[in-house]
């Protein structure tokens, strides 16, 4: 019984990539941002080789690595969630995604406006927070829906619950998704459901995200396509639009994330586990919180070896990220930067350096060459 446990440390950078200032991330470094902070201790990490990946200046080397380790640069145009996971499952994006600094242009917006029947409020780069402190109380008055993006390639729906039921903002999600496509392809449609009263507005754990379908052959479709179990733990069903995914549990954040893993390591499968831990980025990178970014990657160290010691004899873990998110920095935006890989398990050496990678895609086709596929993808296998 072969398994991969995949692992994405959400925004966990290694510091910026040559091209960083290109996206304006010139000098970020969200592990070194967390390092500095009195919360921030990684112990097991650095045993399996984090420490020694080129470029990690923290802390003491591990001598002797449990793992091997890389450091991963990212190939693809973007710096976002969808584009780091899917260059992560073998696809190299030559063109970012759409970004709306400025808002939506006017032609979306009233086509969804007559779509929806409803109004729009916001329309340009928010706060998810902050958005519903600002508009939830002229949302209450006027039924208009909250339409706001970031940085990212995203175009957000926040509604009260009470006014608009939730299976309702999927439906509004849904049109958006439909409407979004070709030069306006973003690349997620998200629905943001809050309640409370003005000035105690709280959003819920019905987020939902409406991806683009990847637009090639992933290492998902090939495991799938080769009867192999692909289990998604977090946003990776979103992310991949449902595609090539066997089975899925959707999660509230990092501690019901690892919880989901350690379950499906208790199963009789043959395949992938591929888990996205979400809170670094969503809770802390997004909100400069560089204590609780530190507390987060803390918890993940301390609940490390309880992953290790549920491996069995032929399962191999990779832990890995899709971006930066550097706490420490003006920007509250992703950053565009180097990310780790680590691995461990049956038939992986350790100790053993696999210096820069030239994409993340390699880690598809390893995941590939470990249950001996071919890579229809891109990539090349690291062992």
């Amino acid at each position: 019984m072969k398994r991969v446990f995949l692992i994405v440390l959400d925004s966990v950078g290694i510091g910026e990539m040559p091209d960083a200032a290109d996206y304006g991330d010139a000098g970020s470094n969200t592990l070194l941002a967390a390092s500095k902070s009195r919360y921030f201790s990684m112990p097991n990490m650095r045993k399996l080789g984090l420490f020694n990946i080129d470029g990690v200046n923290i802390g003491e080397k591990e001598p002797a690595p449990q793992g091997s380790y890389a450091r991963m640069k990212e190939l693809s145009r973007g710096k976002d969630t969808t584009i780091g996971h899917w260059e992560i499952a073998g696809i190299v994006s030559e063109n970012p995604l759409p970004v709306y600094p400025e808002g939506f242009p006017k032609e979306i917006i009233e086509e969804f406006k007559r779509r929806t029947n409803r109004g729009v409020l916001c329309n340009k780069p928010y706060s998810g927070t902050e958005v519903i402190k600002d508009y939830g109380e002229r949302h209450l008055n006027t039924g208009d829906l909250i339409v706001y993006t970031s940085a990212d390639s995203v175009f957000q729906v926040a509604a009260h619950e009470d006014l608009v039921p939730v299976e309702t903002l999927y439906e509004y999600c849904k049109i958006a998704r439909e409407m979004l496509k070709g030069e306006h392809g973003a690349g997620r449609v998200i629905a943001r459901p809050f309640t409370g009263e003005p000035g105690s507005f709280v959003r819920t754990s019905g987020r939902h995200d409406f991806s683009l379908e990847p637009p090639r052959i992933t290492m998902l479709d090939q495991l799938k396509e080769s009867g192999y179990d692909v289990l998604s733990v977090g946003k990776i069903i979103d992310i991949f639009a449902g595609r090539g995914i066997t089975e899925y549990k959707r999660t509230a954040g990092n501690e019901e994330g690892i919880r989901q893993t350690l379950a499906y390591m208790d199963r009789d499968f043959e395949g992938l586990c591929f888990t996205n831990l979400v809170d670094y980025d969503m809770l802390y990178g997004h909100r400069n919180d560089a204590d609780g970014y530190a507390k987060a990657l803390t918890d993940f160290d301390r609940q490390l070896p309880v992953l290790l010691e549920h491996l069995g004899k032929e399962d191999v873990l990779m832990i890995t990220a899709d971006h930066g998110c550097d706490p420490s920095t003006a920007s509250t935006d992703h950053s565009r930067e180097y990310t780790p890989l680590l691995m461990v398990g049956h038939n992986i050496p350790a100790g053993r350096n696999y210096g820069t990678r030239n994409g993340f895609c390699d880690i598809a086709a390893t995941v590939l060459s470990l249950f001996g596929l071919p890579v229809k993808c891109q990539g090349v296998s690291i062992i």
